[in-house]
């Protein structure tokens, strides 16, 4: 198949991608959290998780952690707390504070899910999702090696 006619796959993904995230961080902001803020959380919560593997988990940089954690803990909804199995490594402890927010983020994340999902007719829904997560697990699981790669964006979304 030529590019003639061709669907622009990449720009369908990312304009659908950029309005979702800007849709979700209006209605977070809301509340006073980001999405980052929200899968930072979610990646806390019942769990003992490092903020590096938080960071991994959700796909953002060591540095994007530590400011999103020092704006959690300023908030009072997570804590750096030794870890129990290492003295060496500090883990996040969601707050009940930061679990009642946590709460009220995702009922906001299934709200919007929910909308833009129920915009498709009851049949196409799970085949979209089904897709794109046997695309995002499968061919498109490993990046590709690139002198100039575009900026890597959060999987804000992972998480929920």
């Amino acid at each position: 198949m030529g590019t003639k006619g061709c669907t622009d796959l990449m720009m369908l993904l990312h304009r659908s991608g950029h309005a979702l995230e800007t849709e979700l961080t209006a209605r977070l902001a809301e509340i006073g959290l980001t999405p980052r803020a929200r899968c930072v959380l979610a990646g806390a919560l019942d769990v003992e998780r490092t903020q590096t593997e938080i960071a991994e988990l959700i796909s953002i940089d060591k540095t994007t952690m530590v400011v999103t954690m020092d704006a959690l803990e300023s908030a009072g909804y997570a804590e750096r707390t030794p870890s129990l199995t290492d003295r060496r490594a500090r883990v996040v402890v969601v707050t009940e504070l930061g679990r009642e927010i946590a709460a009220k983020a995702d009922d906001l994340y299934e709200e919007v899910v929910e909308s833009v999902l129920g915009s498709l007719p009851e049949n196409e829904r799970e085949g979209l999702v089904s897709g794109l997560t046997r695309l995002v697990e499968g061919r498109l699981s490993t990046v590709v090696a690139c002198e100039k790669p575009p900026r890597k964006r959060a999987l804000r979304h992972a998480i929920g």
